[in-house]
């Protein structure tokens, strides 16, 4: 059973983007799931904006207010929104599927698991911060990490507009080195452009200044602390297991020395 919920969290998330796989680089997100105030933050960010679309359907507001340091009174009060659901409910939209269909084309993926499904932390993370400017999509966006992806973006208002330009960057040469003038020592440019610049390392987007109600800087970490949210939904036991599992660990090194003395004793009469 749970082999095929996984199989369909897969089928809908490769529907949902309606267009294919980029060879876009991860950037690199160093979580923390002992930060209660981030994960808090997280869970915040995610009703407030992914949870119109998306369903978590796999995770309950009770063991997030449990996990989170949430008080009850303040889970009903600030996090849970509609009437009818309770703090047992799973979490859950009221969006229906013929809706999501006509709407996106498909029903957005279930997100309780998707760090795990889909690339990692690491892709949710860089996939919420490449969105870009395309007047030829149906709702004026693209993405860098999913190219033609269907569906629009969600915290364009708090990150701003970034548009895909052209860059200038310095020249290689034919042995891998920046090429430089003779004299000044300064670095020979070229314009470059889209994958030309990933291939360099360097981003072909750029923000609109002052079109987004963050700073880079805070719209980075309102992102960070929405992927580790997700992060821990994916697997609310993790910190548990793994205190449990270091417990494990030594008794199994104190009972190795139980169990060689006592082979060395059932074996003496041998050698």
């Amino acid at each position: 059973m749970r082999g095929l919920v996984l199989s369909f969290l897969l089928l809908s998330s490769h529907l949902y983007g309606a267009g294919s796989s980029s060879p876009y680089p991860l950037d690199d997100v160093f979580l923390d799931l002992t930060d209660k105030e981030s994960l808090q933050r997280g869970a915040r960010t995610f009703v407030n904006y992914c949870m119109g679309c998306h369903e978590m359907k796999y995770q309950r507001f009770q063991r997030v207010a449990e996990d989170l340091d949430i008080p009850e009174e303040a889970m009903m009060s600030n996090l849970v929104f509609d009437p009818t659901k309770k703090l047992g409910s799973h979490m859950s939209n009221s969006m229906s599927v013929s809706n999501a269909k006509q709407w996106f084309g498909n029903v957005p993926p279930d997100l309780t698991l998707y760090t795990k499904l889909k690339g990692g932390p690491e892709y949710f993370y860089t996939y919420m911060r490449v969105f870009y400017e395309d007047s030829t999509r149906p709702f004026g966006v693209n993405n860098l990490l999913y190219e033609n992806v269907g569906m629009p973006h969600p915290l364009v208002h708090l990150q701003g507009i970034q548009k895909k330009v052209c860059k200038d960057v310095p020249r290689i040469a034919k042995n891998g080195g920046e090429m430089r003038e003779a004299i000044t020592g300064r670095p020979l440019l070229e314009n470059k452009c889209g994958d030309e610049l990933v291939k360099r390392g360097v981003s072909p987007l750029e923000l609109v200044e002052n079109s987004g109600e963050l700073s880079k800087e805070g719209y980075d970490s309102l992102i960070y602390d929405l992927t580790n949210f997700l992060y821990y939904s994916g697997d609310p036991s993790r910190l548990e297991r793994q205190r449990i599992g270091g417990f494990v660990l030594l008794f199994l090194a104190f009972f190795y020395v139980f169990a060689w003395l006592l082979g060395r004793e059932y074996t003496k009469e041998i050698h």
